[in-house]
């Protein structure tokens, strides 16, 4: 992203003391702190931690309050302060079956294995302004939650016994790392996972709309979404086995999406998958949506030019810092480039003027009438 400016230093300084003053606001009112923005404004928080690629709701709080609220801009103070950090390992997978789930809820099987848990949410809400909120009432307590201990099997691991879904076993490849590597297309899953968990929520959401609405007949079914808190482990080479090193909560999506077969599979469901930091219900069903749009080649299926199965156009434009980046500049001095350009159009004008002038001027080859 374009950020240096040269020149203009005086009006550069003056114009950051009026941000900070703006990103205040009326004195009189109470600053809102970095804890009541990582309580009571969770779910931007979450965003900015998915989009930025760092677990930590305090930072993210942090960014969204020196941002004004600006998520993008949070997103892009987020992975610049991510690049200072050292990098000790990599965790071990997180295993999302021992999952403590606060929200459990399948749209396949009415009588999931395991039961559903509503959780917080906001489909059942009616979409109503509650004006006791303006009032700053108390809001009533929930009811205690107990959230589910133990394993919690994934919903789309019983119909591998009726053999009628994808198996698809695990790899003991060390996938790539998006954030150390460029990413080069053809690309594999893997790392096309990776740069949707870390993309823009609102384009991911506007390839995966594209994809119910015909473009990609990608018509899936919402197997298993779940919310709640995992384990994160690593190995520490000293010790020679794993240790607990934190938890943190994701969103994990399922979708369970029609297959007619093809020349090398045979007719049975198959999977789009999404995992985000926090709670993001949105964006794991949308990235798991375009996930399964760009299985096309791998599943033997028709290219039908749709753009979510257009692997190289999705994932260059998902990232919104670069994206920012490369829209924003333009608002930097080009005096330059426009004047050679404006030259340009003067001469084009000049000498289409004289063309036209000439033509005026000679004498026409009709007769008379």
């Amino acid at each position: 992203m374009y950020v240096a400016v040269k020149g203009g230093e005086k009006a550069i300084e003056n114009a950051h003391a009026w941000l900070a003053e703006e990103r205040r606001g009326a004195t009189d009112i109470a600053e809102l702190s970095i804890a009541q923005i990582r309580e009571q404004l969770s779910l931007a928080v979450n965003r900015v931690m998915a989009e930025g690629s760092l677990y930590d709701p305090d930072l993210a709080a942090l960014a969204i309050k020196q941002a004004r609220g600006d998520l993008i801009e949070a997103v892009f103070l987020i992975r610049a302060y991510r690049t200072t950090l050292p990098r000790f390992g990599y965790s071990n997978p997180i295993a999302t079956g021992e999952m403590a789930c606060d929200r459990r809820i399948s749209a396949t099987f009415k009588d999931a294995p395991g039961g559903q848990v509503l959780g917080p949410t906001f489909d059942c809400t009616h979409r109503l302004l509650d004006f006791k909120l303006a009032a700053e009432g108390e809001v009533l307590a929930a009811p205690t939650a107990h959230p589910r201990t133990g394993a919690t099997p994934h919903i789309t691991e019983f119909l591998k016994g009726e053999d009628i879904i994808q198996d698809e076993p695990a790899s003991d490849a060390t996938p790539g790392d998006l954030t150390r590597e460029p990413m080069e297309f053809p690309s594999t899953r893997p790392l096309r996972l990776q740069s949707l968990t870390r993309g823009d929520e609102g384009f991911v959401l506007g390839m995966a709309y594209s994809t119910q609405r015909g473009y990609a007949r990608n018509h899936a079914f919402v197997g298993e979404l779940r919310i709640g808190k995992v384990v994160v482990e690593m190995d520490i080479p000293e010790l020679g086995f794993a240790i607990d090193i934190g938890e943190i909560e994701v969103t994990e999506c399922e979708t369970v999406n029609q297959f007619k077969g093809s020349k090398t599979e045979p007719p049975q469901f198959t999977r789009g998958y999404g995992l985000v930091f926090g709670q993001s219900e949105r964006k794991s069903i949308a990235m798991a949506l375009v996930d399964r749009a760009l299985r096309w080649e791998e599943l033997g299926e028709d290219n039908l030019g749709a753009p979510a199965q257009d692997e190289e156009f999705v994932l260059s434009h998902a990232d919104n810092v670069q994206a920012t980046g490369f829209l924003e500049h333009i608002k930097l001095p080009h005096y330059v480039d426009f004047q050679s350009e404006l030259e340009l159009v003067r001469k084009l004008r000049r000498e289409a003027e004289e063309r036209n002038a000439s033509q005026e001027a000679e004498p026409s080859e009709r007769g008379p009438l």
